[in-house]
């Protein structure tokens, strides 16, 4: 498998504070890798760092064989990497096709775009449904899906996401885990961070563990499931 994306030494401060301290790691094509830390580790840091967020001090990011580092967001959604943000981040005041249709902004051929819209009707039948309601008025959940859908509209290769359950009630959580495994059986490579640990290493390759702007063990995600140092701090139910 050929990497796809690859962090080396990444070192990124908020001031004074040193919030990734020299991290590395990487993930290969067709994979699902997961981040897990507890708050406050610099998981999220990571991931605005990787797609163009946040400016790194030092070190490199490398995506599809290009340096990334220095390229703002916008241009890597163009690159084929998308960006599904920490709280949804959803545009309340317009409709939920609306929104849909912003994350296509990178792209111009019309018919690809509405292929494209059918596949994320496919994946959440729920926002074809409410296509015309106004996204402030969907619930949690249907937010989420919305923010997923709207990063699919990119017609990415690559997607990274940003605690997709947190805040949701158990059957959504569920149903945002399947999601995520049928958007990576579509081909889509994901980097995942994830509160709920025992969920995100059930559908993942690999896995890293961030304490403190450090990536701490590292490993096959069976493995890292299984690790009593893991399981004592992030799976106890």
């Amino acid at each position: 498998m050929s990497t796809l994306l690859d962090v080396q030494d990444l070192n990124v401060y908020y001031g004074v504070i040193h919030a990734l301290k020299g991290i590395s790691f990487h993930v290969d094509q067709g994979e699902i890798v997961t981040l897990i830390g507890a708050n406050g580790a610099g998981k999220t840091t990571t991931l605005q760092t990787i797609t163009g967020l946040i400016p790194s001090r030092s070190g490199k990011i490398t995506y599809n064989g290009k340096d990334i580092t220095h390229i703002p967001g916008h241009e890597l959604v163009g690159m084929g990497l998308a960006h599904v943000p920490e709280g949804r981040r959803v545009f309340a005041t317009l409709t939920v096709l609306q929104n849909l249709m912003l994350g296509a902004y990178t792209r111009k051929d019309k018919a690809e775009i509405e292929e494209t819209l059918n596949t994320v009707y496919h994946h959440f039948p729920r926002l074809e449904e409410r296509k015309n309601q106004v996204a402030g008025t969907l619930s949690g959940g249907e937010q989420q899906m919305l923010a997923m859908g709207r990063a699919l509209m990119s017609h990415p290769q690559m997607i990274v996401m940003d605690e997709p359950s947190m805040g949701l009630s158990p059957i959504y959580v569920n149903e945002i885990f399947n999601i995520i495994e049928k958007i990576h059986e579509s081909g889509v490579t994901v980097l995942l961070v994830e509160q709920n640990a025992n969920k995100a290493l059930a559908i993942a390759d690999r896995a890293y563990v961030l304490e403190t702007g450090k990536i701490t063990i590292e490993g096959t995600a069976h493995d890292l499931a299984n690790d009593p140092k893991v399981k004592a701090a992030y799976l106890s139910e």
